[in-house]
C-alpha cells in the first residue's frame, strides 16, 4: 500500500468516525516544551557543527592540500555535502519551533472553550469523555 492510499484510508477513518476513540490532548506546555528543545537543539547544533566550511574540517582539508596530501582534496569534496546536511537539520529544528510557537498563539483560544464543560470538582472533561455524551 502506498502512503496516499494508506493516508486517504486514514482520512476515511477518521471521517466516519470508525476505529479506535480518539483521545488525543496536547497542552500549551506540551507544544511550548518540544518548541523549546528544538530551539535549544538549533542552537547547540548551529554552535559546534562545522558550518560553511569555515571550521576545523575546512582548515585540516588546505593544511592537507599544501602538504600534498590526497586527503586534503578529499576532505574538501565532503564540505558541501556535510554542509548541506547541517543546514537541513537546522532547518528542521527551525521548523519545528516556529511551527509550535505559532500553534500556541493560534489556538491559545482553544482553551478557553474545551476547559469550560467541567466535572463537578472542577476538573476540565477529556475528550473520550466528551465524546461519549456525543454518542
Amino acid at each position: 500500500m502506498t502512503f496516499d492510499e494508506e493516508w486517504a484510508e486514514a482520512k476515511g477513518t477518521a471521517a466516519t468516525g470508525s476505529g479506535p476513540s480518539p483521545d488525543l490532548v496536547v497542552t500549551q506546555d506540551d507544544l511550548g516544551a518540544v518548541g523549546h528543545e528544538a530551539f535549544l537543539l538549533h542552537g547547540q547544533l548551529r554552535g559546534k557543527a562545522d558550518i560553511a566550511g569555515t571550521g576545523a574540517t575546512a582548515r585540516a582539508a588546505s593544511e592537507c592540500t599544501t602538504r600534498n596530501l590526497t586527503m586534503g582534496s578529499e576532505l574538501s569534496v565532503t564540505l558541501p555535502t556535510w554542509d548541506s546536511q547541517v543546514k537541513t537539520v537546522l532547518q528542521m529544528y527551525a521548523h519545528i519551533s516556529n511551527h509550535l510557537d505559532f500553534s500556541k498563539k493560534a489556538h491559545a483560544d482553544d482553551e478557553a472553550i474545551a476547559a469550560s464543560l467541567r466535572h463537578r470538582d472542577g476538573s476540565a472533561m477529556s475528550v473520550s469523555e466528551i465524546q461519549r455524551y456525543v454518542k
